[in-house]
């Protein structure tokens, strides 16, 4: 499991994230909200290890995350940033490949694995084609493979962190892909998901997680963040929150 004890990150004498304590719980999947700038990012950036913290830890089943050894971090923790460069003429199946550096699994298997990773998440037939041919949604899903491939199938013990996977994507492709996401938590892996979409938000998590100026404002289920007067104080949007009519789940109407 990860797990904040107690984080701080700051630049200059300014402090841009302070969490006391979250834990990413295996089979779900947590969205993180907030207006821009409110330190999203910075949290996963600060989740990933790719930012130092200023004081606290960041844990990996009770380890500090710095503690853990490349490879063996790797095989427990993913990373799709919100954007991924690449400028070298690659087939998908071996950008998509590059998620199986951390293991030792063999040719065939990997392939095995990149075919069914492409598939998750909707890119299967991308398979042959050059990277760099591809639109700015198509390479987003293939980087989508790309982590669920290094994790792949996924399980308890494992974390994928996403900053905002959908925000090239059409409406289509929106939900093909968290539906993937969501089916990944399924099967034990604990997942963040960074996302401004409030319907969305609404539809795919299980808790979310809402930070204003890089603090905690709200954190728990969809019903009990996403209220009418919490929303209008954050983003200042003015909304009525209804029942989907088949889900259930809240429905964000501006007014």
């Amino acid at each position: 499991m990860l797990e904040i004890d107690q984080l701080r990150v700051q630049r200059g004498a300014r402090t841009v994230l302070d969490v006391h304590s979250l834990q990413l719980l295996p089979g779900q999947v947590l969205g993180v909200l907030g207006p821009n700038g409110a330190g999203k990012s910075t949290l996963l950036g600060a989740l990933s290890g790719e930012l130092a913290a200023s004081s606290g830890r960041v844990l990996l089943d009770g380890r500090a995350l710095e503690q853990w050894p490349g490879p063996e971090r790797a095989r427990r923790l993913a990373v799709l940033a919100q954007t991924s460069t690449l400028d070298f003429a690659f087939r998908v199946e071996d950008v998509v490949g590059m998620g199986r550096l951390p293991h030792g699994s063999g040719r065939e298997r990997d392939e095995q694995i990149v075919a069914a990773a492409l598939h998750a998440a909707d890119a299967a037939y991308l398979s042959g084609r050059n990277y760099l041919t591809l639109s700015g949604g198509e390479r987003q899903r293939v980087h989508l493979a790309r982590v669920l491939a290094q994790l792949w199938p996924g399980g308890a013990g494992q974390t994928l962190l996403l900053d905002e996977p959908t925000s090239m994507l059409d409406p289509l492709h929106q939900h093909s892909t968290l539906q993937a996401v969501r089916d990944f938590a399924q099967r034990g892996a604990a997942v963040l998901l960074i996302v401004h979409d409030l319907n969305l938000a609404a539809r795919y998590c299980d808790r979310l997680l809402l930070l204003v100026d890089g603090r905690v404002q709200a954190l728990g289920t969809v019903d009990q963040v996403l209220q009418a007067d919490q929303l209008k104080s954050v983003f200042g949007l003015d909304v009525l929150v209804q029942r989907h009519p088949e889900r259930d789940h809240p429905l964000i109407v501006v007014r």
